[in-house]
């Protein structure tokens, strides 16, 4: 069989067709790139509250979807603490190879050390498992870009910018902590910072979200470190959402008796997802637009 063999020949013209499957695999990530501009385009002439309701929705089928294909609800806290760790790699990358911290705030990363730590050690007594192994090594990674920040590129950090004062965060975590805790047959002292760290791990991106404000710009790592904070702590709402779900509100029929601690615990982790949430959909906005670069 000659060349023109296993082609089909048109015998009106005696031309072979040109095949252009090449052209349409090439051609469809374009046509993908404008069905998603559009899309992005369509959403941007809503009004606010439209867009609100289409937030709402999202987020309920997230959470529908989520509760149908994982049978297990604690995967949720391993899945979220894997996240944050690929956040501190993207972190990790940054600084090793581009040799500068600009973007990112040291004192987000001390509170971050600082819940770790504190609930390392209340947890490694209430139970030990592969999640507090995760905690431990995402503990070690903060540790170290805390060092590379202030110590190996610290003329790099713009600490003018990074002006969030601890206190403001701290005090009022520990003195909640200390009137709400978990019920539980532990110490006392131990269920206090249990609860200590859930309340500070909320509020621990403040300083981070502060200094992009300062900044006015955001770093491309360092949107992508904080959209993976973001996912992480999703997941994390979307576990007390379920269990909300599951037991038909009874958590929260325990205020009445007196037990507090559900309800603070859901709230902490609904703050903290509505603090990111805000920056995820300006950051998926920019990603469709191809700008990394995002005003605050």
């Amino acid at each position: 069989m000659d060349a023109l063999g296993s082609y089909p020949i048109n015998f009106s013209t005696g031309r072979v067709p040109i095949s252009t499957s090449g052209d349409e695999s090439k051609n469809r990530p374009i046509r993908r790139n404008r069905m998603v501009q559009a899309a992005a385009e369509w959403l941007k002439r809503r009004s606010t509250v439209a867009k609100i309701a289409i937030a709402a929705a999202a987020t309920v089928l997230a959470l529908v979807t989520l509760k149908v294909t994982v049978k297990d609800h604690n995967y949720f806290f391993i899945a979220g603490a894997v996240i944050h760790a690929a956040g501190l790699l993207i972190l990790a990358y940054k600084l090793t190879t581009h040799k500068t911290c600009s973007g990112l705030s040291s004192k987000s990363q001390e509170l971050t050390a600082l819940f770790l730590i504190v609930k390392l050690v209340s947890g490694t007594i209430l139970r030990i498992d592969f999640y507090s192994i995760l905690e431990f090594i995402t503990l070690v990674s903060t540790v170290w870009v805390i060092y590379m920040i202030r110590f190996k590129l610290k003329n790099t950090y713009v600490k003018s910018l990074d002006n969030f004062h601890l206190y403001y965060v701290v005090v009022p975590c520990m003195v909640l902590s200390i009137f709400i805790f978990p019920h539980a047959p532990y110490n006392r002292f131990i269920r206090v910072l249990w609860a200590f760290s859930v309340y500070l791990e909320s509020l621990s991106v403040l300083p981070q979200l502060r200094l992009m404000q300062n900044a006015k710009t955001i770093e491309p790592f360092t949107a992508h470190y904080v959209f993976a904070l973001g996912i992480s702590r999703f997941l994390a709402f979307a576990y007390w959402v379920i269990q909300v779900y599951d037991s038909r509100g009874q958590y929260f029929l325990l205020v009445g008796n007196g037990y507090f601690w559900f309800m603070a615990a859901f709230i902490a982790e609904m703050i903290q997802s509505f603090i990111l949430a805000d920056f995820c959909y300006y950051y998926i906005k920019s990603m469709v637009k191809g700008q990394l670069r995002m005003p605050v």
